[in-house]
């Protein structure tokens, strides 16, 4: 957990991490369990809760973050100078539900970088098997 809060800025209870598996040149791989009592379960929905697909997007986002921060930080970037900003969604196909208990992979590959633009293309596994798929892009934007 320290390595994913020196590299990204997000904290609980927007923080949809909990371990880096694996950083390479080309992407990254990180976990997650849903858990009952976070909160967005008290309202999406009550007696039937499903983790919010916005959320699980939120998730590849991240997951997406500590890579690049990774990739910055070889370079000699401070990372605590640059924040990731999400700056487009495209393409993204939920498969099935996620719910509290389950334990997410999530997946992320890098495509190309245009002038501060990064392209990615993102996926989401339960259980070795889709659950969502999507493209996007990041901006790291220095303060």
């Amino acid at each position: 957990m320290e390595e994913i809060l020196r590299k990204i800025p997000h904290r609980p209870p927007f923080l949809f991490i909990d371990e880096i598996v694996e950083i390479s040149e080309n992407g990254a791989i990180c976990k997650r369990l849903i858990r009952a009592e976070e909160p967005q379960f008290e309202g999406h929905y009550p007696g039937n809760p499903i983790m919010p697909g916005v959320l699980l997007c939120e998730a590849t986002f991240q997951t997406a973050a500590i890579y690049l921060a990774d990739q910055l930080e070889k370079q000699g970037l401070d990372l605590n100078n640059v924040t990731p900003v999400l700056s487009r969604i495209g393409e993204a196909k939920f498969k099935q539900m996620v719910k509290p208990g389950d334990s997410i992979t999530i997946e992320v590959e890098f495509k190309e970088k245009l002038s501060k633009f990064y392209f990615l293309k993102g996926k989401v596994l339960k259980e070795g098997k889709p659950v969502l798929s999507l493209e996007f892009a990041l901006a790291m934007v220095e303060e």
